[in-house]
């Protein structure tokens, strides 16, 4: 059996779900840098946009038929908290998902196994291998239960979007502080760039972050500061 066969096996455990068609599962994870390096090999790019679409219907429905007491706006704010590239990244760190991708060499050696987007990505494509091999009602299953703690969170005001404005916040409550974020480099093609920003507090580097945009590198710069004055 080939190493990528007892992969998917051991990724069904950990998703705790069994495949009838495993050939599902196995686009899910091949990244599109790993299929253009092959002739006719399928990637994840169309599930993850079908995967998109099942897992906001069954956040809608189960936020709709659980909290009653939400109005349209207060609904439509918890469920943008849940399928949020970060809620979706965290998911991913749960499952290990990195380890399982298919994908090219150069890839892998600029961190795409711990790349936020296409962890994110994969996560989505997986749930649209879940629905497209057993319906709409086992992958509404599969969904609360690994999002039930997200939910949660997103309830309960544990989640936090905007890191830029929730850090400026939290260091100003006891007068002004200088925040300033600059660009300290890049790399990868012109359609596929990655920015690396980091924060400086008063003049002090405090923390740094990446991203397809400057505003996404920004915002985990932001997140990764807060991590640092927590710990």
């Amino acid at each position: 059996m080939r190493n990528r066969d007892l992969k998917l096996i051991e990724l069904e455990k950990v998703l705790m779900i069994k495949f009838n068609n495993i050939n599902y599962l196995d686009i899910a994870l091949t990244h599109s840098s790993f299929a253009n390096q092959k002739i006719q090999v399928d990637y994840n790019e169309r599930m993850e946009f079908l995967g998109d679409a099942v897992l906001e219907l069954t956040i809608s429905q189960y936020l709709f038929n659980n909290y009653k007491d939400k109005l349209e706006g207060e609904l439509t704010k918890l469920r943008s908290l849940i399928v949020c590239e970060n809620s979706l990244y965290e998911i991913a760190k749960t499952w290990k998902l990195g380890g399982y991708l298919n994908m090219s060499k150069g890839e892998e050696l600029t961190g795409g196994r711990s790349r936020v987007s296409i962890l994110a990505d994969a996560v989505e494509a997986i749930i649209a291998a879940v629905y497209l091999d057993q319906g709409f009602d086992i992958s509404g299953e599969f969904i609360i239960k690994n999002f039930y703690d997200t939910i949660s969170k997103a309830c309960t005001n544990e989640i936090v979007l905007d890191y830029k404005t929730k850090l400026q916040e939290t260091l100003q409550k006891n007068g002004e502080i200088g925040i300033k974020y600059n660009m300290i480099g890049f790399d990868g093609p012109p359609h596929r760039r990655i920015f690396y920003m980091e924060v400086e507090i008063d003049g002090i580097s405090k923390g740094k972050g990446e991203g397809y945009s400057k505003k996404e590198a920004e915002q985990n710069a932001a997140k990764n500061s807060m991590k640092i004055s927590e710990d």
